[in-house]
């Protein structure tokens, strides 16, 4: 059996779809922080049978939209002083700003430095589409 230490102040991301935990440390860029981040994949959980956890130490604050838009089963747990302060979920966000790039070589975002911007249009699937040109953003 594996065994992490638990963090006295920082992030636990919990209920991690199984898979989806690197995509979360690349989007919500956590190889930049000079800190302790362990990622833990496929880890038994009794609730959704696997999932992937990451540990964040000394960082009280993410980005929720990002989260929301990777996995909005996650949990994301504040902790201080070696206890749970505050427990969030995050939701699916309505609009997304430069987290996704548009795959149109038409739009005008693949020809001009403009904002990534993308507009949920189907909150069930989880689909996107560009605000420039329309085109549909598949994860």
């Amino acid at each position: 059996m594996l065994n992490i230490d638990s963090i006295e102040n920082g992030i636990v991301i919990d209920h991690i779809t199984a898979g989806r935990g690197m995509r979360v440390y690349e989007l919500l860029e956590l190889q930049k922080l000079d800190t302790c981040v362990a990622i833990i994949k496929n880890a038994r959980s009794s609730k959704f049978g696997r999932k992937d956890i990451i540990k964040i130490e000394g960082v009280l604050n993410i980005d929720l939209d990002v989260l929301g838009f990777i996995d909005d089963n996650a949990t994301v747990c504040t902790i201080r002083n070696g206890k749970l302060v505050e427990k969030k979920k995050p939701e699916l966000p309505k609009k997304l700003v430069n987290i996704v790039s548009c795959k149109n070589p038409r739009c005008i975002t693949s020809m001009e430095q403009v904002d990534q911007v993308f507009y949920l249009c189907d909150e069930k699937e989880h689909r996107y589409r560009c605000k420039y040109c329309e085109q549909e953003y598949k994860k």
